[in-house]
C-alpha cells in the first residue's frame, strides 16, 4: 500500500480543547473515543488543569500564541477530516480559534460553558465570543443548562421544551444543533414530556437542522460514572461524520456508542469520585478473547 492509499482510508479528527490528567474528559476522552471509533486523534491543548475524578483543582490557560503556533503547526501538514472544539476559557481564546475554523471541515462545538451542576463556568464576555462560534460550527452539542445560556431563558423542563430549544438555536443562526437531555431523563410508560419512574427511564437528545427537528431516544444508565460524556459524544460524532451519509447518523451512532461506554463505566473502577466512561469496552473485550485472558471492564 502505497502512502497515499493509506492517507485517503486514514480519518484523521483533531480536538481542540482541556487537557484532564485524570484522562476521563477533555483531550484525553476525545483521543480515546477518537481510536475507539477508528479515527486517528490529533489535539491542540487550549487548557491544563489540575483534576481527577474528585473535581477540579486549578486551570492554566495555555498562552493564546502558543494555541496558534499549535494549529498552525499542525494544519501545515495535515488537515482533519473533522475537528472537535472543546474549552475555550477566555473571549479571546475563543475567537482566536474561531478564525480557523471556516477552513476545516466536520467541524463539533462541545460549548463547554456551564457545568451539569447549572454552575457557570465563563463569564459574559467568553459567553458571548462561544456564542459567535455557534454560527460557524457545522454541528453544536450544548447540554441544557448550555443551551439555555445560549438562548437567553431557563433550562428546559420537559421534552416539549428542549426540542423547541433545539429549534430556536437553529433560528438564531446554528446550523445544526444536538441539545444534550441527558439529565432530562422520562419515563418510557409515561406521556411524553413528562418525568417517568426511576425505574423506566430513558435518555431524550433533541437534534435539530434546516430541515427538522427530532428527538433522539436511548437508554438511561443509572451510574455515577459519568465523567467526560458531553466531551466523548461530541468527539464520537466529529469521529464517525466523515464515514457516515449525513450528520444525523452520525450522532445516533455516537449516542448508541455513548451509551455503550456509560453501561460498562462501573467495570473500570478509576478513581474514588466520578469516574470515566469505558471507552474501550469494545476493544478490549474482544482483545481478552482474542489473548485468552480474564476479562477486563466489561
Amino acid at each position: 500500500m502505497t502512502r497515499s492509499e493509506a492517507r485517503s482510508r486514514t480519518v484523521t479528527a483533531l480536538t481542540i480543547a482541556g487537557s484532564d490528567p485524570s484522562g476521563g474528559a477533555g483531550v484525553q476522552a476525545d483521543l480515546k473515543a477518537m481510536s475507539a471509533l477508528g479515527a486517528y486523534g490529533m489535539s491542540v491543548i487550549t487548557a491544563l488543569t489540575a483534576q481527577s475524578t474528585r473535581g477540579v483543582t486549578g486551570v492554566h490557560a495555555v498562552p493564546i500564541d502558543f494555541v496558534r503556533l499549535q494549529l498552525d503547526t499542525l494544519l501545515d501538514d495535515i488537515v482533519p477530516d473533522a475537528t472537535k472544539i472543546g474549552m475555550l476559557a477566555t473571549a479571546e481564546l475563543a475567537d482566536a480559534v474561531g478564525e480557523y475554523l471556516p477552513g476545516l471541515s466536520h467541524t463539533v462545538l462541545d460549548p463547554v460553558m456551564v457545568a451539569t451542576s447549572g454552575d457557570r463556568l465563563l463569564d459574559e464576555e467568553a459567553v458571548g465570543a462561544v456564542r459567535r462560534l455557534c454560527g460557524v460550527a457545522d454541528l453544536i452539542t450544548p447540554n441544557l443548562h448550555e443551551a439555555a445560556v445560549l438562548l437567553g431563558e431557563e433550562a428546559a423542563a420537559d421534552t416539549g421544551a428542549l426540542r423547541a430549544q433545539a429549534r430556536r438555536l437553529v433560528e438564531q443562526g446554528a446550523q445544526r444543533v444536538l441539545v444534550k437531555g441527558g439529565h432530562l431523563a422520562v419515563g418510557t410508560g409515561g406521556a411524553a414530556g413528562t418525568a417517568g419512574t426511576a425505574d423506566a427511564q430513558e435518555s431524550v437528545d433533541a437534534y435539530a437542522d434546516a430541515d427538522s427537528t427530532v428527538l433522539l431516544r436511548g437508554r438511561h444508565v443509572t451510574t455515577k460514572n459519568t465523567h467526560g460524556t458531553g466531551c466523548t459524544l461530541s468527539s464520537a460524532i466529529a469521529s464517525l461524520r466523515p464515514r457516515r451519509a449525513t450528520w444525523l447518523e452520525a450522532v445516533r451512532d455516537a449516542k448508541a456508542y455513548l451509551t455503550g461506554a456509560i453501561e460498562h463505566a462501573d467495570a473500570l473502577g478509576v478513581g474514588h469520585g466520578h469516574g470515566p466512561v469505558h471507552h474501550f469496552h469494545r476493544l478490549w473485550a474482544q482483545n481478552d478473547e482474542d489473548w485468552g485472558g480474564e476479562p477486563r471492564g466489561t
